[in-house]
């Protein structure tokens, strides 16, 4: 798979899950940093490529574009041991896949985001505090899940891990400690250790 371009910014774990699963599999690709803070994902050179104005999106070698992190996952792994054959291990990844949308992302991400990027005001801080209780019992539910298997789906590692690593891994600059959560942590530390691994980096800003 030649010719890959991806936009990305180095603070998005969305974008992260991308990079990840692209080191993983050893695909060369050209990197193009946005800076979404000063609204580059929105002027038109960004938008004719993803009319929705976010990262990641990934522009294939013939001009194609992908936007969403968990359809670019799905596009990357197909054919690989990251996304399995059997019908329904691949539904049960793309259960997490959505999941992860749904329940972990608008709430371990955004209690990320705010703690950088708002000042807290005393409603802000009531809104954060909902966000890092609904993100705890996100993370309540995969520490039930590695408790009893090492990986998400099935015996090997898949996109549905992949999804879930990036904001996993930097909860607590949420706020939201992983103590409680061994067995999670222990599942991080399997990521970790899979050839080709980058790890999401810490927030600098």
């Amino acid at each position: 798979m030649d010719g890959l371009t991806l936009y990305d910014h180095p603070e998005s774990g969305n974008g992260h899950k991308v990079r990840l699963l692209l080191s993983l599999l050893n695909i060369d690709y050209t990197l193009v940093f946005k800076d979404i803070h000063k609204g580059e994902t929105r002027l038109p050179d960004f938008l004719a490529i993803n009319p929705n104005g976010r990262i990641p999106a990934l522009q294939l070698a013939d001009g194609r574009c992908l936007s969403e992190s968990n359809a670019i996952l799905f596009f990357l792994a197909e054919g690989t041991d990251y996304m399995p054959q059997d019908p329904y291990l691949r539904a049960k990844v793309m259960s997490w896949l959505m999941w992860e949308q749904y329940e972990h992302e608008p709430t371990i991400a955004v209690a990320r985001f705010w703690c950088h990027h708002l000042d807290m005001t005393p409603d802000r801080k009531a809104l954060l505090a909902e966000k890092q209780t609904k993100g705890k019992a996100a993370l309540a539910l995969m520490e039930k899940t590695f408790s009893l298997a090492e990986w998400a789906v099935g015996t090997d590692p898949s996109i549905a891990d992949i999804a879930l690593y990036s904001y996993t891994s930097v909860a607590e600059e949420g706020g939201i400690s992983l103590t409680p959560y061994p067995a999670m942590r222990q599942w991080l530390n399997r990521m970790a250790a899979l050839p080709g691994f980058i790890p999401m980096d810490p927030w600098t800003g």
